[in-house]
């Protein structure tokens, strides 16, 4: 495996004191005359929101479609709005706070506030998160590109669909082939601003996802193949109410981007853009989620499943229906394949500053770097591979760490309020966001449970 982007990082005239880097060992720091030889001068503008932009537009851009038809389009729409500001004024909580302490990354920052416990909590946070995370999109890769059985019923893979089952097209098969020829090589960079353009090819593909969506949308609404989509939710009566909280969880989670926030900031050219940066790619990124929500209800109305993905594996009833479900199949799997790096990241980086808190930055050790690399993704490829109950038990660990890292862990460090720099709006804004977490953990927890529950209750 090549080992890419040796070099380290140059040394910014922001950068921390010796203090900081005790406190924050997560992110590589330069090391004296070692930068000489490099020649990175910064990352631009448009790569930075590109990779932010990737690190939130994942697999939820697929659930989004099913809160309209509980939510209504109207309510929906305000959701994502709203969760777009508060996602804007965590990470400004976080950037905020970090210039106080001239952190560097946001392990420092949560071990500034509450010590080692802190950091360790963020940084345990981060690993479950994103190995959940990835171990979901490779599943995902193979169930779109292999298919799946299910209940006994077997779903076929767009390759077995082309091509009939053969060994190479086999979910193992296809698993290992996309490990070795696309994760692997793409997660032996050190800089994440190296990932730039595999990051703005991600992008394109959900707006390409986005615009066949929209495109058969507007055909079958002209030929009067769609009702009017619901504006208002449905609520009738108690149980319905509450069913409106179940789509909390996935909204809640849908912007989560902080662990990667400092490592953009930390090669920017201008560290001072990072405010612009986030502002535009949680501008970009919530036109694609409010567009493919509207589009994706408005095609599958009241039928829309829980991930819209799954929609497309049916009759569109337009004119080269079976072409463009495939297109929107592999497109998406593609773009799984793109965002794999970006989120793979920041968990090789918290990982190492989890087991080695006192060795040299990770990308002055090559040897260390590719044992972390290799074992990280061999991890994920077994777990996608072998764990069959692994997308239960991320429903409950998953969804916490996310929420804590978003939401509650910015939120907490406000409340703290070390440096007395807090004000009164930040604390009120950080106790909403602390209760509004807790309840959509609650909700997911619960409703997680009682899916689990009933799914494997005995039948009569």
């Amino acid at each position: 495996m090549t080992i890419k982007d040796v070099t380290p990082i140059p040394k910014r005239s922001s950068s921390p004191s010796s203090s900081d880097d005790v406190a924050a060992p997560l992110l590589p720091k330069s090391h004296g005359d070692e930068v000489a030889y490099d020649e990175f001068n910064g990352a631009s503008f448009s790569g930075a929101v590109f990779n932010l932009a990737t690190t939130i537009i994942g697999a939820g851009i697929m659930a989004l479609p099913a809160t309209m038809k509980i939510l209504g389009l109207v309510l929906g729409i305000a959701m994502i709005v709203v969760m777009a500001f508060l996602t804007d004024a965590s990470i400004e909580f976080l950037l905020r706070f970090s210039k106080i302490k001239r952190s560097r990354s946001y392990g420092g920052l949560m071990g500034d506030s509450f010590g080692k416990p802190g950091r360790v909590l963020l940084q345990v946070a981060v690993l479950v998160n994103n190995i959940g995370v990835l171990i979901v999109y490779m599943i995902i890769i193979g169930d779109v590109l292999a298919g799946k059985t299910e209940d006994g019923t077997h779903h076929y893979g767009v390759l077995e669909g082309w091509f009939g089952h053969h060994w190479w097209n086999g979910r193992a098969a296809i698993l290992l082939i996309t490990t070795l020829g696309v994760f692997a090589p793409l997660a032996c960079f050190k800089r994440i601003d190296s990932l730039r353009f595999t990051s703005a090819l991600s992008v394109a593909l959900a707006v390409v996802f986005l615009v066949i969506t929209a495109g058969i949308s507007i055909m079958k609404l002209i030929s009067g193949g769609v009702a009017m989509p619901r504006l208002l939710p449905d609520v009738s009566d108690l149980t319905s109410f509450w069913n409106l909280f179940t789509v909390v969880p996935v909204l809640v989670t849908a912007f989560i981007c902080h662990y990667n926030v400092h490592s953009i900031q930390n090669e920017l050219d201008d560290p001072a853009q990072i405010r612009p940066v986030v502002r535009s790619a949680l501008m970009l990124c919530s036109s694609v989620y409010i567009m493919t929500s509207i589009f994706g209800f408005l095609l599958f109305g009241d039928d829309t499943l829980d991930d819209v993905l799954a929609n497309f594996d049916t009759d569109l009833g337009i004119p080269l229906g079976s072409v463009l479900n495939d297109a929107v199949r592999v497109s998406y799997a593609l773009h799984l394949m793109l965002v794999f790096p970006i989120v793979f990241y920041p968990l090789r980086i918290n990982i190492d500053g989890l087991l080695f808190p006192s060795a040299r930055p990770l990308t002055t050790s090559n040897v260390r770097f590719g044992c972390l690399t290799a074992g990280l993704i061999s991890v994920v490829f077994l777990g996608a591979n072998f764990i069959p109950s692994i997308w239960d038990a991320f429903q409950f660990t998953g969804a916490t760490a996310a929420v804590c890292l978003g939401f509650i862990f910015p939120a907490s460090i406000i409340l703290k309020d070390r440096h007395g720099r807090a004000t009164s709006r930040d604390t009120t804004l950080a106790v909403f966001m602390i209760v509004l977490a807790v309840l959509s953990n609650a909700i997911a927890i619960y409703s997680d449970a009682y899916a689990l529950f009933k799914k494997n209750a005995p039948r009569e």
